[in-house]
């Protein structure tokens, strides 16, 4: 792989003093060219794929694209965007691994994976960064945030190679977020959880027992509380809406790939629930006050403050149904000329 220059990681406020080009996230006044999937984010046309490193990889076999802009930079730190700089910075290495690495941006965006070293590689990363977690200790994390994009992709772009070649040697990493991935592919095997998909609003509906406790998962190398791994639902529905259903624990989210560009098939537009929270609160009779984080959050959710819902499951999906099926559009990622 002949490129016009070599490739550099530069923090994100040093670049966009000089030309650069974006991998992921968004584009700055300096930005010659933005390989991201991220919303409006201006790539060519010819470039868009649904992952930031599947724009990469399009970028690396279109040389008449190719760019002698030094600078690689991003604004924030996930695993998409963390693999879409290290292509760039290594192409060679990066196209002779080129369906596990696409896999695993998948894993850490959709939450999704074809071979599983694809979800162990995105588990590896989120450890390696949380922290609460990390082998490298809360103290050596800045706190300001720039400031830690910095310190975590200047290590793992040394590291990921590694990581992605030795997996079984990176087993203390994965092991943990893997098993409760196979615990919950195997509940969903025995039928002990369940997913009902409800095509004419794009939602799959996901029941678990209702003792089944809260568990920590990553997404986007967050922790967030799941009640079951998203990874095993997501691989599981192409539904994009999804409501989980434990009991009288309530909750909704939209997937990821309804706030990015999407190339391969494009989502239902999102609908704004923030009237449907304020619905089912006025419902709920003042016991339980529920919120939406709104349609411009990267995975939001519509739940009740404290989790629980006193109406019944019925009343919550049909509410929910309603809000879906007659709302107006209201997100949009694309860019106009698309």
């Amino acid at each position: 792989m002949i490129l016009p220059c070599r490739h550099t990681y530069v923090p994100y406020a040093q670049a966009a003093s000089a030309p650069n080009i974006v991998i992921d996230g968004t584009p700055n006044d300096n930005t010659v060219l933005p390989l991201s999937h991220w919303p409006r984010s201006g790539t060519p046309w010819k470039l868009k794929a649904d992952t930031s490193v599947e724009v990469v990889f399009n970028y690396l076999d279109s040389p008449p694209d190719h760019v002698a802009v030094a600078p690689v930079t991003n604004d924030h730190f996930d695993e998409d965007g963390l693999i879409g700089l290290w292509c760039m910075i290594h192409p060679v290495a990066a196209l002779e691994r080129r369906a596990l690495l696409i896999d695993a941006s998948h894993a850490g965006d959709f939450a999704t994976y074809r071979d599983r070293r694809a979800a162990r590689i995105a588990f590896s990363i989120s450890r390696l960064v949380d922290r609460q977690l990390s082998p490298w200790g809360a103290e050596t994390f800045p706190k300001a945030y720039p400031d830690y994009c910095v310190l975590v992709y200047s290590r793992l772009l040394e590291m990921l190679q590694d990581i992605i070649d030795n997996l079984d040697g990176h087993e203390a990493l994965w092991a943990d977020e893997d098993a409760l991935l196979g615990a919950s592919e195997q509940a969903l095997e025995r039928g002990e959880a369940t997913i009902e998909e409800r095509p004419d609003v794009d939602l799959a509906v996901v029941r678990v027992p209702a003792d089944w406790p809260e568990w920590s998962a990553h997404r986007f190398t967050q922790q967030r509380r799941v009640m079951i791994h998203p990874m095993a639902v997501h691989n599981r529905t192409r539904c994009n809406r999804i409501a989980t259903i434990c009991g009288e624990r309530f909750a909704f989210t939209y997937r990821y790939e309804s706030w990015v560009q999407m190339v391969t098939h494009h989502p239902p537009a999102r609908v704004d629930l923030k009237p449907l929270a304020e619905t089912l609160t006025r419902e709920e009779g003042g016991r339980h006050a529920w919120s939406f984080d709104g349609v411009e959050q990267i995975v939001p959710v519509l739940a009740p403050g404290d989790g629980i819902s006193g109406l019944g499951e019925t009343a919550f999906l049909a509410a929910l149904g309603e809000a879906l099926a007659n709302g107006a559009p209201a997100w949009d990622p694309y860019d106009a000329d698309d």
